[in-house]
């Protein structure tokens, strides 16, 4: 968990890196500033933005979206990746999540992070605050020891005894 020195590398899953320039980083966490306005947060007034750079270049922004049924509501980040694969993308670059809170970085929840993690472990997350300072990390170390797609095709126990 290092501060964003602006300059690190993102590795596709192909294993090809790609250099995130400090105006794209400070683009990316305005953006998902930006976002973070739109959200709907009755319950909790907990506003959360997220910015999604694609490995195309272009940017997807999402926000929280609240419902009176708890569990019915999107992050921010589920939201910006749900429109993006919606848009036909299914490679990013980097994602940037913006909150309200001043004392620390905002995290994604434990659901992002599996969700974010179905799309890759080497891809950045940069955790940010409203004064546009930043923390960068990867999904893998936001989600170390992950279980993935690629455990599907894992050998598993051939035969599963059935219950009685």
């Amino acid at each position: 968990m290092d501060q964003a020195n602006f300059n690190g590398e993102v590795m596709d899953e192909d294993g090809s890196t790609h250099l995130l320039d400090q105006e794209t980083v400070e683009k990316l966490i305005h953006q998902s500033q930006e976002a973070k306005k739109q959200a709907y947060c009755p319950y909790s007034k907990f506003r959360v933005g997220a910015a999604l750079l694609t490995s195309e270049d272009q940017v997807i922004t999402g926000c929280n979206v609240e419902n009176a049924c708890n569990n019915l509501g999107v992050c921010a980040e589920r939201n910006a990746i749900s429109k993006a694969v919606s848009e036909g993308y299914r490679s990013f670059k980097a994602i940037a999540i913006a909150s309200d809170l001043d004392d620390k970085f905002i995290s994604p929840c434990g659901g992002c992070r599996q969700f974010m993690r179905e799309f890759g472990l080497n891809w950045d997350v940069y955790l940010s605050k409203p004064d546009g300072s930043s923390l960068k990390m990867t999904v893998n170390e936001l989600l170390p020891n992950s279980f993935g797609p690629e455990d599907l095709a894992m050998k598993k126990v051939p035969n599963i005894p059935h219950e009685s």
